[in-house]
């Protein structure tokens, strides 16, 4: 146990040793040139853990290590059950039953074809497949980090599928602008898209929030209500994180049967802390708390996803990647091709339909 009497010192001083590495992964986040790229805190803190991991872990007290597990564990529960104070349900019904089923086609879709693809035509083992898949179809490392303890999968794949959140995500903030301006712009673009469909388009389609703020700040006179679609189509995905995890521990469970690798029946993978999520949002939307309180408590949720993405990158080690090779870039690479392709389909026939 982490708290128990022999590693209660350990463990304090293990966490108080990651949050001092979120602190400076928030610091950096902080600095204007990493904040237009669209980097969060998180994807630092998994860059400065992975250094750690793979230059100063040998000289630091080994008892500390139950204090690192804790924050990659027990804090990343309670930092996603918080993260539903970012959203409210008011905000999904805004944009209506367009920006409700984008989301939700090409978030089932993107999973689907990562994880088939992954494990099928490029050999990957399925928890780097579903990870790299989900981080794609949900909200990027958000995502990738609620989905890790369902799977129950290993720091290094997280930091994988990270990784190529982190790179499709940012060719993402690039091009996107770029395709706006040149095709797509209903006034000279060859692919016409009103300013809310391409930003229904972007917050369908596009892995990190951040970055989906990012791109419709990147338009040239892009109206208003591009961003506002923007944004509320990207939190519509990311709760529905929440049910997709619920979906893959029901999917895991019958697995587990089918192989016959359960004894005594098979055990039901609830992840309770995405039905907390839902909850927390649900609670939220009712705008019972002060809009500055919910502020703080997002500021707060932010350093504690940030301390959970660190302890994973601590347990990072390079050594572990052999044998992976360019496999999760191609599997990322076909996803990202699917998203703004397909994304732009979808998204034309969806808000056409409602």
């Amino acid at each position: 146990m982490a708290f128990s009497k022999e590693n209660r010192q350990g463990t304090i001083y293990g966490i108080i040793f990651v949050a001092v590495f979120a602190a400076a992964a928030t610091s950096i986040a902080q600095i204007s040139f990493v904040k237009s790229l669209g980097i969060s805190p998180l994807v630092i803190g998994i860059v400065l853990g992975i250094f750690y991991a793979n230059t100063l872990h040998n000289h630091i007290p080994s008892a500390w290590g139950t204090g690192i597990t804790f924050s990659g564990k027990k804090i990343l529960r309670f930092a996603i059950v918080f993260y539903g104070f970012r959203i409210t349900f008011q905000q999904i019904m805004e944009v209506g039953m367009s920006g409700f089923m984008v989301s939700l086609i090409m978030l089932s879709t993107t999973f689907i074809l990562g994880t088939y693809l992954g494990v099928k035509m490029f050999k990957m083992d399925r928890d780097t497949s579903m990870l790299t898949a989900s981080g794609a179809s949900v909200c990027g490392a958000a995502a990738v980090l609620a989905t890790e303890p369902v799977l129950k999968a290993e720091g290094y794949k997280t930091a994988v599928a990270v990784s190529m959140v982190v790179l499709f995500g940012t060719i993402s903030m690039f091009l996107y602008p770029v395709l706006y301006t040149t095709i797509i712009e209903p006034a000279t673009g060859y692919l016409h898209m009103t300013p809310e469909q391409f930003g229904i388009y972007v917050g369908g389609t596009i892995h990190e929030v951040a970055q989906v703020v990012a791109v419709p700040a990147s338009v040239p006179g892009a109206p208003e209500v591009m961003a506002d679609s923007a944004v509320i189509v990207k939190m519509t995905r990311v709760i529905m994180i929440a049910p997709m995890l619920i979906v893959l521990g029901i999917y895991l469970s019958l697995e587990a049967k089918k192989s016959g690798s359960t004894a005594g029946g098979v055990k039901l993978v609830i992840p309770w802390f995405a039905v907390y999520f839902i909850g927390m949002a649900g609670f939220n939307s009712l705008n019972l708390v002060p809009a500055n309180i919910v502020g703080v408590i997002n500021e707060i949720d932010t350093f504690l996803l940030t301390m959970a993405m660190t302890a994973l990158g601590m347990g990072t080690i390079f050594s572990k990647f052999k044998g992976l090779g360019l496999a999760p870039i191609y599997s990322a690479g076909v996803m990202f091709a699917w998203l703004v392709t397909g994304g732009f389909i979808v998204t034309k026939f969806v808000t056409s339909v409602f």
